[in-house]
């Protein structure tokens, strides 16, 4: 099978050098604002989709991507792969890469998973989500910021709620902005994979960025940007305290907390529970952008696969950094 770059995979953010993720960060835009042309630049190659998860946003962005970029597709659902019968990520893996182009892959599971089907280097492999990154969602964010703000240098975020695996990609990606900041506030127990804390921490001092984890609603920053959540029931994983959701109440993004950030806008990854960890009046609100956001995943699935199948030109010099 002719290929016409080397292979690529977006298996986690810390994968990619700055200068990649500035570029499919700016893909995405490009497409967002209708400013690239669609000649079809994965006409002839075949994408996979494996979602053993449920998924409306990223499945749709992903599929509906890789057909306007005129690659055929591929679907597979979570009793479709032999891996149900025992056969090993690197088999399914070494097999899927003599006949496809890539794989889009959800399993919730650990990213061991994934990085064995990626370990033949045939086919490009994309986390579509693992239990501790989802760095397709960091893309699609900072993709919906910048079209928001017009630049993501500088910009103060504040993260509240549960430390999953959309947040931690966020963390892996905001701090190589120069100067941004980016606030978590998580209930006890619930915060940052330490991995993931520790990564961002040295992106953040290579860019004069701060990242910062708290575990309470005290002393919040005195401006930011964006207020961002996420559910607090992550796909795929399940809570062992019957309690928790007592700890996570006062991690919910109501009208009191928007008042403190009279400019502020709203993000959410989606789907939301309205009443949980965001109010009604919130998520609908003129001040959040959620469901413009969500219309992001496909352009960043775009800007993905394109860069992985095709590669992508330099990052243009804009305000971004």
């Amino acid at each position: 099978m002719e290929r016409f770059t080397p292979v690529r995979h977006l298996l986690s953010l810390n994968d990619v050098t700055d200068e990649e993720l500035y570029a499919i960060v700016d893909r995405s835009h490009a497409y967002a604002r209708g400013m690239v042309p669609m000649n079809r630049p994965l006409a002839d190659r075949v994408v996979a989709t494996y979602f053993r998860t449920t998924s409306t946003r990223t499945r749709t962005a992903f599929s509906v991507g890789a057909l306007r970029l005129g690659a055929r597709l591929v679907a597979y659902g979570p009793g479709d792969l032999q891996e149900n019968t025992g056969e090993e990520a690197g088999d399914t893996g070494r097999i899927l890469g003599l006949m496809l182009d890539a794989l889009v892959a959800r399993t919730s599971a650990s990213a061991a998973e994934l990085r064995a089907l990626a370990s033949w280097d045939t086919m490009s492999v994309v986390n579509a989500m693992t239990e501790d990154e989802h760095p397709t969602q960091a893309v699609t964010d900072l993709s919906a910021m910048l079209t928001a703000f017009g630049r993501l240098g500088g910009l103060r975020v504040l993260y509240v709620g549960e430390g999953n695996n959309t947040a931690a990609a966020l963390s892996l990606a905001l701090p190589r902005y120069h100067g941004t900041e980016l606030h978590v506030r998580t209930p006890p127990g619930y915060g940052l994979p330490q991995s993931a804390l520790h990564r961002a921490s040295e992106y953040a001092s290579s860019h004069q960025a701060l990242i910062e984890e708290r575990h309470d609603m005290e002393d919040l920053p005195g401006a930011v940007d964006v207020v961002y959540t996420t559910r607090w029931q992550t796909t795929g994983t399940v809570k062992h305290d019957p309690d928790w959701m007592t700890a996570f109440t006062p991690f919910r993004v109501d009208e009191a907390l928007m008042k403190r950030y009279p400019s502020a806008t709203f993000m959410h990854d989606l789907p939301a529970h309205r009443g949980q960890e965001v109010d009604a009046d919130v998520l609908d609100g003129e001040r959040s952008i959620a469901f413009q956001q969500a219309a992001h995943k496909l352009y960043g699935a775009m800007g993905v696969l394109e860069w992985c199948l095709a590669g992508l030109p330099q990052a243009s010099p804009t305000a971004t950094r």
